[in-house]
């Protein structure tokens, strides 16, 4: 079993823990936290070992009335390979914990792409991953972006990639980012950060990128226009998608007209938490004119990257290939709809 080790609980680590203990072949070995709250009880009650990422803080985790298991570095020594799950910017900072205990780590995609040895992503680049020490999963809309991306590529040719993502405000929980009443472009400027993201995934891809801010919590949509190597039929990119597991191509006759009722869908499907762990592509929003390929997707911000965390833990630990990784993540999670 691979021993693994959570620094940082919150929205996609909690979510990558949960992902984790399903796996038949991975133990969390420990989860940390900066200070007790909700998300550090919920971690002793799913019965997950309380690490206190700030060792000068464990005293407030017993007056709260949480019991630790000791000190994040005694987490880091222990185990195979960490995910580190904290806020952008402190990933960089516990680089060098992870290096004086030669322990593996994954970053997530708030992360400079210049701190790891290579960006991730399980569908475009998993053999990049194996057996480095530092390895960053890229952001929920690099990761959508880079799921489409590749199978185009593989079958068509890919000429450029024009994506516009209309970008959720504040995930439900981050209540310091609202209330807010206005659309921003974000940014101003052309392009935006994903474009030099995606090619951290495909380093000789064409790709521009705009973002706008909307007062929504629910998800990002992204417009695409890909211009393929040759003249393609709506219907082969329709069959070519419906073979991609983590891609959901929503049929029109399930009525769902925006992110509100994917949700409630996905809610009404037993998700936990309501996620969505596979691009939402609406199978209708697929079109073609000549060589230029259109269509919309969702992209549930909080979910989309945890199948890819864990693929990175096998990359890393050399424990699969892609396709038997990938295989075994989606039967775990029970991906597909």
């Amino acid at each position: 079993m691979i021993k693994v080790a959570i620094n940082g609980y919150g929205t996609i680590g909690k979510r990558v823990a949960d992902a984790v203990r399903a796996q038949p072949d991975m133990e969390v070995l420990g989860v940390a936290k900066t200070r007790p709250n909700f998300e550090a009880e919920t971690a002793i009650d799913k019965g997950f070992p309380l690490y206190a990422a700030i060792e000068e803080r464990e005293d407030q985790f017993a007056a709260a009335g949480l019991d630790i298991a000791g000190p994040v570095a005694e987490l880091v020594a222990d185990a195979d390979i960490v995910v580190d799950a904290t806020p952008s910017g402190i990933g960089a900072e516990n680089k060098s914990l992870y290096e004086e205990y030669d322990t593996p780590a994954l970053y997530q995609g708030g992360e400079d792409a210049e701190l790891v040895d290579t960006s991730f992503n399980a569908r475009s680049n998993f053999e990049d991953a194996v057996d480095a020490d530092h390895v960053r999963v890229v952001s929920c809309n690099t990761t959508g972006l880079s799921r489409v991306i590749a199978p185009l590529r593989e079958t068509f040719g890919v000429e450029k990639v024009r994506a516009t993502l209309v970008r959720r405000g504040g995930d439900p929980g981050q209540t310091s980012r609202g209330p807010i009443n206005d659309v921003l472009p974000d940014p101003v400027t052309i392009p935006s950060h994903h474009g030099p993201d995606v090619e951290t995934i495909f380093d000789d891809l064409d790709i521009d990128t705009l973002g706008m801010k909307v007062p929504a919590t629910l998800m990002h949509m992204h417009s695409l226009n890909v211009t393929l190597e040759e003249a393609v039929d709506a219907a082969e990119v329709r069959d070519l998608f419906g073979d991609e597991s983590r891609l959901f191509l929503i049929p029109e006759r399930m009525s769902i007209d925006g992110s509100g009722k994917l949700k409630e869908y996905a809610l009404d499907a037993g998700r936990p938490r309501g996620d969505i762990w596979e691009n939402a592509v609406w199978e209708e929003s697929i079109s073609t004119v000549g060589r230029d390929l259109y269509l919309f997707q969702g992209i549930h911000q909080e979910s989309d990257v945890v199948p890819e965390n864990v693929d990175a833990i096998r990359a890393v630990t050399g424990s699969a290939d892609a396709e038997e990784s990938i295989r075994t993540t989606n039967e775990a999670l029970g991906i597909g709809f």
